[in-house]
């Protein structure tokens, strides 16, 4: 499936970075809106996509969430998608320590 992500982020017209992560969520999401204020203060870049002004991202958001618009879904540099990180899993994932 990593493959498949990777993939997908190609066809997305580049718009996103290799070398950070990206969220993607909608405005009225609270998980989405408290993984962005913890990315915030740890000091971790994102890209941040709303998937309801952007039909791609939302037809991409439910390729890696069997079918549902389930957000927030962050891909990792790597390729990787999860969806509704904890930012203790994002700071292990990406090598980050306290």
């Amino acid at each position: 499936m990593d493959a498949r992500v990777n993939e997908l982020e190609n066809e997305r017209d580049g718009d996103v970075m290799s070398t950070q992560l990206t969220m993607y969520s909608t405005p009225w999401c609270g998980y989405c809106q408290r993984l962005k204020a913890q990315l915030g203060r740890a000091g971790i870049p994102f890209t941040e996509i709303d998937i309801e002004q952007d039909p791609a991202s939302a037809e991409f958001v439910m390729s890696v969430n069997g079918g549902n618009q389930t957000v927030p879904t962050v891909v990792y540099p790597d390729g990787q998608a999860v969806t509704n990180p904890s930012l203790a899993q994002v700071k292990e994932k990406l090598g980050l320590t306290d």
